[in-house]
């Protein structure tokens, strides 16, 4: 089981929670970016389309560990364009969606230079906690 932690008097958050509070078993998912995990190429350059593709790759590794979208705690987003992130918030909300629904974990988005892949353009690392089985 999860708890949001929402300390009072602060605004809501939109997208993500501000912390969460977990018990159990933890996963760990290494930064996944948005290319076919059995090729390791690229599908596309799009912003959106890698970021739907990273998605989907951390719900693969998360499966492998027995968790799904709802039991992911943390996430971090580390991106390469600002504005392509920013120009793109409305599509980001759908693709979300249709992979993790309306759970949103504690989540962190940073703004990097590079990444190692040089057409990577999104990279995405989550922790999942599976509760306790009884």
């Amino acid at each position: 089981m999860m708890e949001i932690l929402q300390p009072e008097g602060w605004g809501a958050p939109k997208g993500y929670a501000n912390g969460i509070a977990a018990e159990g078993r933890v996963v760990f998912v290494a930064g996944q970016i948005g290319w076919n995990p059995q090729t390791c190429a690229f599908e596309t350059d799009d912003f959106v389309g890698q970021a739907d593709q990273a998605l989907r790759n951390v719900l693969e590794v998360l499966a492998e560990g027995g968790a799904g979208p709802g039991h992911v705690a943390r996430m971090t987003w580390f991106v390469t364009d600002r504005a392509a992130y920013l120009a793109n918030t409305r599509a980001l909300g759908r693709v979300w969606r249709d992979s993790f629904g309306r759970h949103y974990p504690a989540m962190t988005l940073v703004i990097v230079a590079g990444l190692l892949e040089e057409r990577a353009k999104v990279e995405i690392e989550a922790t999942a906690v599976v509760p306790p089985r009884g």
